[in-house]
């Protein structure tokens, strides 16, 4: 009777536990992909089904739209989002609930959360609306990609395209990392964003490319893209980056002046897109920033030591413009196969072309790495060939042909679905 009574009670807790989980948001991904596509539930925003089209009110989300490739689900977006591959689309506000509806969206992204009467503005219309906040680090850059990727197109098939985007972008900034000299005497840099106390701190994630570039950020102690000059004239950063256009803001600023980066020339100027959106850029922006402090990155030079910054296509090439200019006359191609995992004088040619191209962000060096690898699926991608990552014969003649297409300005990295 007791053995009864005690199966019956461990029964209850078990049905008890059971309803409570039951109650929990259908396709939470909080800890992981879910079971599912949909329903998914994303910062407690319940997305029933597939949207029918997505209309993305942030430059920074539709960057990393771009980044994953789900562009051609857009039917809107905002003024602020200049990029190019969505010209074409028309521009709204969170307030133009209908008439976002009426362009066939069903789904709006946004950083800035809707106000209670913009909600049930844009619920009555039939169109979910769902904030999300970019990333702070490497962690949260994968989390700003699943949940874009799942709002898109599911709380599964989204869900890992968007963790193998971000996995994959973060896999060529360490290639970029790894080759970075370890030294005694750190070189320390800032980011500017203004001549008014604006300066990239270490809680962005802004502040943590300034690091994988292999440099020490002057204001990292800073905060929320905050600290005086006078805090800045005590540290002297040796380099400053700064949007393009400020360089001649700051040699003409009281106390900025006083720099002596600023007075030595040691000041560059970058898209200010690459370190405020966080879409394939920030790798562009990694490459600069360390092709500019340590020239022989890019030189082919044997010597490690920071330089002038002189350089005249730090690794990424020019951050200021459209990626991809080629200027020399192709190579001749090469002649076989080249496989991941090979290491060669030609996979050192193939990936200078690369690079030549716009598609490859680490030095080349010979080696057919996980970085090589993907920027041989995005050429192939690109080219209209089967995206594999293995460099066929029909790859290689493509590439060092004058038909090869350079990298978009869109910045594509292809990942097939699974």
């Amino acid at each position: 009777m007791i053995l009864k009574r005690t199966l019956a009670a461990l029964l209850s807790v078990l049905l008890i536990l059971g309803a409570f989980a039951g109650c929990g948001p259908q396709g939470d991904i909080t800890s992981g992909a879910a079971a599912q596509d949909y329903p998914v539930t994303i910062n407690e925003v319940t997305i029933k089904d597939e949207p029918e089209g997505v209309a993305v009110l942030s430059p920074n989300l539709a960057e990393v739209i771009l980044a994953i490739g789900y562009e051609m689900q857009l039917r809107a977006k905002s003024a602020e989002c200049t990029q190019t591959d969505l010209s074409v689309l028309p521009d709204f506000t969170l307030n133009d609930a209908q008439a976002l509806r009426v362009a066939g969206a069903d789904l709006v992204l946004t950083e800035t959360a809707p106000t209670e009467e913009q909600k049930k503005a844009l619920n009555d219309a039939g169109v979910d609306v769902l904030a999300i906040a970019p990333a702070t680090g490497r962690e949260d850059f994968t989390r700003l990609y699943t949940q874009v990727g799942a709002a898109v197109k599911g709380g599964n098939k989204g869900y890992e395209r968007g963790e193998r985007i971000a996995e994959g972008i973060f896999s060529m900034m360490d290639d970029i990392n790894r080759q970075i000299p370890q030294t005694d005497t750190p070189v320390s840099v800032c980011y500017l964003l203004d001549a008014a106390g604006g300066v990239v701190t270490g809680d962005t994630l802004a502040g943590k490319l300034i690091e994988y570039a292999g440099l020490v950020n002057a204001a990292s102690d800073g905060a929320g893209n905050q600290m005086s000059i006078d805090t800045l004239l005590m540290v002297q950063p040796q380099y400053i980056f700064c949007p393009t256009g400020l360089k001649d803001t700051l040699a003409q600023t009281e106390k900025y002046k006083a720099l002596t980066a600023v007075q030595e020339g040691r000041v560059y100027e970058m898209d200010p897109s690459l370190m405020r959106w966080q879409g394939n850029g920030v790798v562009t922006a990694v490459s600069f920033m360390a092709g500019t402090v340590y020239p022989a990155l890019t030189q082919g030079t044997t010597s490690l030591e920071p330089g002038d910054g002189t350089s005249s296509a730090p690794m990424g090439g020019d951050p200021n413009m459209g990626v991809g200019d080629v200027s020399s006359t192709p190579p001749q191609s090469t002649t076989g196969t080249l496989n991941p995992g090979d290491e060669s004088d030609e996979v050192k040619k193939m990936q200078n072309r690369l690079a030549e191209l716009g598609y490859l962000f680490v030095q080349p060096t010979g080696l057919y790495g996980e970085g090589t690898q993907q920027s041989v699926m995005d050429f192939q991608y690109v080219n209209g060939l089967k995206a594999t990552g293995i460099a066929t014969q029909e790859t290689l003649d493509l590439l060092y042909s004058d038909s090869a297409k350079v990298r978009p300005e869109g910045n594509l990295i292809y990942s097939a679905d699974e």
